[in-house]
């Protein structure tokens, strides 16, 4: 829908939840979700016994996951390193955590416990002191074991039962239940995604705009019909606003990649939303990889993967994407869960000019610069006329006046 459409549905709801806080998002709860709740606080014992109720199958893949993820995002921890631009002028920059941050984590059809994952685990490597996550309650007003579960792996403690614009309103401006946060993050559908901009417009951060799930195949000679069917399938089933797409320089692979998603449609449990999202999903025919890849470039996907030969050499000439998968055996599933990547990426053509989330997500950057006298010897008279070129002479004179102190204690130790 148009952003002024979406925007006549969350506005009310932003400013419901800003004046009524938890029965305001309990009333939501009820008219979106269909589900009539009396607390939105996860209990404690609701956390720890999510253990018992999934299978060993499940918690041993859930580690397994943690580990990848853990591994790759740890390795972004930046280093503090001091910079000396001139003798005596000392500079740094010392990334610092984030102090609270709020998690959404989307329920609807499917409970995204990967998510939990994908956002718990860079807050916590960042360091930040206060994590607390949104996710709506299912048709018996419960959370998902799964997403509990994840939750207590990664630190979690805190969870609310919140969905919606609501959720994101109610960790904008904070209510009885829902502290207020300083960053929100997380995927969402375009009501979501709409409803944290507006609140990125008001003093809330956010981490971008990650909207309806998206993937584009380019494929060449060498790709299997069979995989990009089901690459292209794994993201149409996430909702029926997703978009799929591929682009081809094998007319024949316009049939055969058709012919496979209609065989594979037919076993999936999601087979209604897989369609629906079909209905508005693309299969392109170009005349060479170079006008794929600038239409690629162009479209700037969430996910994007390379089916052709030489895949480092084409990934060598992507700008725009939001996370690129190489090769025939390289599915998008694996971001998804559990190579180690992110998957909270930018949709809807922000991949131009967002990162994905990561460990820097987490943390702001504070400089941080010391001077010695002598060192503001060398810089000051740069400052000096600088500042008087700009007709600043407030900054001018706080350089001036040093400069002075400093060279009449220098005049005194004669």
């Amino acid at each position: 829908q148009p952003f002024d459409k979406i925007d006549q549905v969350i506005v009310p709801i932003l400013r419901d939840v800003r004046a009524g806080g938890d029965s305001a998002v309990i009333k939501y709860t009820r008219q979106f979700d269909g589900v009539d709740i009396s607390s939105l606080v996860v209990k404690p014992d609701e956390i720890q016994n999510a253990e018992s109720e999934i299978s060993s199958g499940l918690k041993e893949s859930i580690q397994k996951a943690i580990k990848n993820i853990r591994r790759f995002h740890q390795d972004q921890l930046g280093t503090t390193r001091v910079v000396e631009t001139v003798p005596g002028v000392r500079c740094w920059r010392k990334d610092v955590p984030i102090e609270k941050v709020g998690l959404y984590i989307p329920g609807g059809s499917a409970p995204l416990f990967s998510s939990v994952l994908m956002l718990g685990i860079p807050a916590a490597v960042a360091g930040c002191r206060e994590v607390i996550l949104c996710t709506p309650p299912n048709s018996n007003g419960q959370i998902h074991a799964a997403i509990r579960y994840a939750a207590a792996q990664v630190g979690i403690s805190r969870i609310f039962k919140a969905g919606g614009a609501q959720a994101i309103a109610a960790m904008a401006y904070g209510t009885e239940s829902i502290p207020r946060v300083y960053k929100i993050f997380g995927p969402g559908n375009q009501y979501v995604t709409a409803a944290k901009i507006r609140v990125s417009m008001e003093g809330t951060a956010i981490d971008m705009p990650a909207g309806p799930s998206e993937v584009l195949v380019l494929a060449d000679h060498t790709a299997n019909p069979a995989f990009i069917a089901a690459d292209l399938l794994s993201q149409a089933e996430h909702g029926p606003d997703s978009q799929v797409l591929m682009i081809t320089t094998e007319k024949r692979l316009l049939k055969e990649v058709h012919s496979e998603m209609q065989t594979q449609l037919q076993t999936l449990p999601r087979r209604d939303i897989a369609e629906t999202s079909l209905a508005h999903s693309k299969l392109i025919l170009v005349k060479s990889l170079s006008e794929g890849i600038d239409m690629v470039n162009e479209y700037a996907p969430e996910h994007l993967i390379l089916s052709v030969d030489q895949p480092e050499s084409v990934a060598d000439k992507v700008i725009n994407a939001g996370s690129v998968f190489l090769g025939n055996y390289t599915p998008e599933s694996a971001g998804d869960y559990a190579s180690g990547t992110n998957h909270v990426l930018a949709t809807n053509g922000y991949a131009r000019v967002f990162s994905g989330v990561s460990v820097e997500s987490f943390v702001k950057k504070i400089t941080f610069q010391q001077i010695t006298p002598s060192g503001l010897r060398e810089i000051g008279p740069t400052i000096e006329t600088m500042a008087a070129a700009e007709e600043l002479n407030a900054h001018e004179k706080a350089v001036t006046l040093r400069l002075a102190h400093i060279a009449g204690e220098n005049d005194g130790n004669r």
